[in-house]
């Protein structure tokens, strides 16, 4: 398989003061009750990861210099009121929504304030309660987020009867790619398979089953070729992560489990991805984000001075199967048109090239949109910290985060442990790769 060339060694950029992931703590996913009033509340989750994410730093809620907050379901000021109850007031918190990209623009923001000088310690915190079901997208003729992907969707692939616009859109990509390519229905099914299988090992996730192949395959169909054990759920959640400057690093004694962003890039959708004047055999793809995604990625790989043959373990985007295979294109991992044979290989499990979604992805552990970038850069600390226990992925150093929302905003971050402190012992007590008793959720 060809892997792509998509940086140049000789222009490595990122700017400003290094920053590091200090602490990291979540709460298990978990499917969304009927009654969205009965408990626990999205600040009761807020405070289990925020609490999870200081322990594991090793610091106080008075470091706390600024915060950022995800939240897309509940009141404007969520990030006050999940705070407040804590008794963390005072400091600037910000409210960040931007689809289900929010929880990595959480972090972009927190890096950027360190990065620029302006403080050393930042909490990024992301956090759902969502109502059961798919999720929609209503069309009552005004503008909304993603009235500029319709034209380009009916265009191609008129819809016949209701469908939730998510799978429709994410269906449509797959079937470009399979009328391009010749990817078939089996190659997405192998997505599906390959997460619920990882995520067995994860006590977070919202669901643990194993499946065959043959029973992703045979499972409900939902939009052609997605059936149901394919497809991301609705979830309740919530994640955080410490970040800190080097000399905050250094201050608190957390060498021996600092994680340090060396690349980070946030990018919108391209122009062409909405010209449905204009429709050829990828416009489907282009439309779900596959342009900024790729212009992401390049521009990481030019700041950490590292392409994707660096890298050990992937959290990717897995909104739907066809997402995770067409991401595999755009992150440079193999061709275009090639994501098919690099599932057939093996390369993309344990025991291959890279392991891709070892916490189960959204598919498996669930999907609280907020919440969801800040639980990727949680598993991929843990990983690179070598914590994570039976789905530890061996030899991890440099891990690679993929965050999207469609309407849309694409986030892109490599992680790794500085070579210079990995003899240091960790200073956190205990890790929570593992989870916690469930009587502390």
């Amino acid at each position: 398989l060809a892997q792509v060339s998509v940086f140049n060694s000789s222009t490595v950029t990122m700017p400003g003061r290094p920053v590091y992931v200090v602490g990291v703590g979540m709460t298990p996913f978990s499917k969304p009750q009927k009654d969205i009033g009965t408990g626990p509340h999205y600040t009761d989750l807020v405070k289990i990861a925020v609490e999870r994410a200081l322990a594991d730093a090793c610091i106080g809620k008075e470091e706390l210099q600024q915060a950022v907050v995800g939240n897309l379901m509940a009141d404007r000021s969520a990030g006050q009121r999940s705070l407040y109850g804590m008794g963390i007031f005072d400091i600037p918190v910000y409210n960040v929504g931007n689809a289900c990209a929010t929880g990595s623009n959480a972090i972009v923001i927190g890096r950027q304030l360190i990065e620029g000088g302006l403080i050393d310690c930042a909490l990024a915190v992301g956090v759902e309660k969502m109502s059961p079901g798919s999720l929609g997208g209503k069309i009552d003729g005004q503008p909304t987020s993603m009235d500029l992907h319709l034209p380009v969707m009916l265009g191609k692939y008129p819809m016949e009867k209701p469908v939730p616009l998510m799978p429709y859109f994410f269906g449509n990509a797959g079937k470009d790619h399979m009328a391009k390519y010749g990817t078939t229905p089996k190659h997405f099914a192998m997505v599906g398979e390959k997460n619920h299988r990882h995520s067995a090992n994860n006590p977070y996730s919202q669901f643990r089953d194993v499946y065959t192949l043959e029973q992703v395959e045979k499972a409900t169909k939902v939009y052609d070729p997605l059936t149901k054990l394919q497809c991301s759920p609705t979830s309740d959640g919530a994640a955080a992560v410490i970040l800190m400057s080097e000399e905050a690093v250094k201050k608190h004694g957390l060498e021996g489990q600092a994680i340090q962003i060396v690349g980070q890039c946030m990018r919108t959708d391209a122009g062409q991805s909405f010209d449905s004047e204009n429709l050829h055999e990828r416009s489907c793809i282009d439309a779900v984000g596959f342009p900024m995604a790729q212009a992401c990625a390049k521009e990481v790989y030019r700041q950490a001075g590292k392409g994707p043959e660096a890298v050990q373990v992937i959290e990717l985007h897995d909104c739907f199967s066809c997402n995770e295979l067409v991401t595999y294109e755009a992150l440079g991992l193999c061709g275009e048109g090639e994501g098919g044979k690099l599932l057939e290989a093996g390369d993309v499990t344990y025991g291959g090239r890279w392991v891709v979604n070892p916490s189960g992805g959204l598919i498996s552990k669930g999907h609280p949109i907020s919440a969801t970038g800040l639980a990727q850069c949680s598993e991929l600390c843990w990983q690179l910290r070598g914590e994570a226990g039976p789905r530890q992925v061996p030899n991890a150093k440099v891990g690679l985060q993929h965050n999207l929302g469609l309407g849309g905003a694409c986030v892109i971050t490599m992680y790794e442990r500085p070579e210079q402190w990995a003899s240091v012992p960790p200073k956190r007590a205990a890790s929570g790769a593992m989870g916690f008793p469930e009587s502390k959720l």
